[in-house]
């Protein structure tokens, strides 16, 4: 028999309350989450932040690089039902700046993200714009000029690689 010993009682107490929490719960209770700030708050970050939609309406996020790598990055939300949505774009501060509370693109990825925006982003707090997300085309309007363009475009690129295999 080993004797008590009061420490190993604390951490086996401790071990089993962390497994008890939940992530959200683990996360604050680290005293290195307090001093962080949230992304975007500061000035000091790599990227400007377009939001075009709630955070509270997803329940995961994925970030992917939209383009060349290190560029502009585009966060995706996944909401309850299982449908992803844009929830915002992270523009690198090299290819954009900030003029009189506007977002400015200063390279032509950055000038395609923001035209396809629904609204010009306003400027809210340090790296944080706000917009609307771009406009719902109702069914009744589809195909619309842009996707028939695209489907000639990938019926001549499947004709080109066909006739390439000899069929």
């Amino acid at each position: 028999d080993q004797p008590f010993n009061p420490y190993t009682q604390n951490i086996k107490k401790a071990q089993k309350t962390w497994r008890n929490m939940s992530k959200s719960e683990r996360a604050r209770s680290q005293p290195e989450g307090a001093q962080r700030k949230a992304p975007g708050r500061g000035s000091d970050g790599d990227y400007y932040h377009v939001a075009v939609r709630n955070k509270s309406q997803f329940k995961t996020f994925r970030t992917h690089d939209v383009g060349d790598p290190g560029g502009i990055q585009r966060v995706a939300g996944q909401r309850k039902s299982g449908t992803w949505g844009t929830v915002k774009w992270l523009i690198p501060k090299e290819w954009a700046h900030m003029k009189g509370g506007k977002l400015i693109a200063d390279s032509d990825d950055a000038r395609k993200v923001l035209e396809q925006l629904g609204s010009a982003p306003v400027h809210s707090s340090a790296d944080m714009f706000e917009a609307k997300p771009r406009p719902k085309v109702p069914e009744k309007d589809k195909p619309t000029k842009a996707q028939q363009q695209a489907r000639r475009e990938n019926i001549k690129k499947a004709q080109r690689a066909a006739h390439q295999r000899g069929h």
